[in-house]
């Protein structure tokens, strides 16, 4: 039988060696955790990949070279079997390193520099098989003070793990938190269509504390207000038609363990742009799909804190903006190359 412990042991040996070792156990329990043909579906620049060959060498290995001291760092780590009897795996945590070297023309700074990811694995035979994953790039460049694009509204913070800190032991019948997360999002996408913010009935779904941690480029909420004012008033106002899973090329799978709830899609939100107000983009008439990978946390039977990863470098691709080419322009004039520290030392 199946189990949520058997589906994570698949994994435990590739996150142990990210977690301590240097890349050479890295790259070798890479080898050994993913099917040669696995299908890896990343986040802007990376594009669609195939097998673990390819992630070391376009991803984790230049991540590496940046960040000698590269350590990764799970606060989530939840897995099930999913209505389509898929068996999933699903990471959330920071990249930490001392960022001494160039990673996608992010200039490096010398100091010790955190990027999120959202990674969800798809676990058949005892191997990986599909990857998607979003890492927070913007979050890295902004550290570098490199982001080209608008400020963001909500607040800029090194995410933290679940305040429960059991993020990595969840366990248990997760229904009656999927169940909840599902009503509530049905009912969010009530609003404005069928009405004012009440028929969202945010009070019914959201614990009073709650925090939502949205990606760098939107930045984090707290409460219904600081959501409200930080996200959802301008993403709505730019696109109230926004459509979720489902619908079309439209897909989600879902898991759940005790009160976590994780959800990926690639895309999951089909919207079109035609309000201002949004990141600075302007009401360009243009329907973009969105790939978001989210966790969710109740407490009491409440939302107390959501995980929210949005490829926003993919999103500017698809309205014609390359925001890597975009940061190049803007920082000509920095010294390009390694930063060396003449104290101490880097494995």
């Amino acid at each position: 039988m199946t189990t949520p412990d058997r589906i994570k042991a698949a994994l435990a040996p590739f996150r142990a060696a990210a977690a301590w070792v240097g890349p050479d156990a890295v790259r070798s329990e890479l080898a050994r955790s993913f099917a040669p043909g696995a299908r890896l579906r990343l986040c802007h620049p990376f594009g669609e990949l195939t097998g673990p060959d390819a992630f070391w060498s376009i991803c984790l290995g230049p991540l590496h070279a940046a960040m000698p001291d590269l350590e990764r760092r799970d606060m989530i780590v939840t897995a099930g079997t999913t209505p389509e009897g898929q068996d999933w795996v699903a990471c959330l945590g920071n990249y930490m390193g001392t960022h001494l070297g160039p990673f996608l023309g992010i200039p490096p700074t010398g100091h010790l520099a955190h990027m999120r990811y959202h990674e969800f694995f798809r676990i058949e035979d005892g191997r990986v098989i599909e990857m998607q994953a979003i890492w927070d790039i913007p979050e890295l460049m902004m550290q570098a003070g490199a982001w080209p694009m608008a400020p963001q509204l909500g607040a800029f913070l090194c995410t933290p793990a679940p305040q429960t800190q059991d993020g990595l032991t969840a366990s248990g019948d997760g229904q009656t938190a999927l169940a909840h997360v599902v009503a509530m999002l049905t009912d969010l996408c009530r609003h404005p269509a069928q009405g004012g913010p009440e028929v969202m009935k945010l009070e019914t779904y959201w614990h009073p504390r709650f925090n939502w941690y949205g990606p760098a480029g939107i930045g984090t909420g707290r409460g219904v207000a600081g959501f409200r004012n930080w996200h959802q008033i301008p993403f709505l106002r730019a696109m109230p038609d926004r459509k979720l899973d489902a619908m079309g090329d439209l897909m989600s799978h879902w898991i759940a363990e005790g009160s976590y709830v994780a959800e990926t899609g690639w895309p999951n939100m089909r919207l079109t742009i035609t309000g201002d107000g949004w990141m600075g983009i302007p009401p360009l008439g243009q329907e973009v799909l969105l790939r978001s990978l989210d966790f969710w946390r109740l407490e009491d039977g409440l939302i107390r804190e959501n995980w929210v990863l949005v490829d926003l470098l993919d999103l500017y691709r698809q309205i014609g903006v390359d925001v890597l080419g975009r940061m190049a322009e803007f920082n000509k004039a920095r010294l390009p190359g390694r930063v060396t520290l003449p104290e101490g030392a880097f494995a």
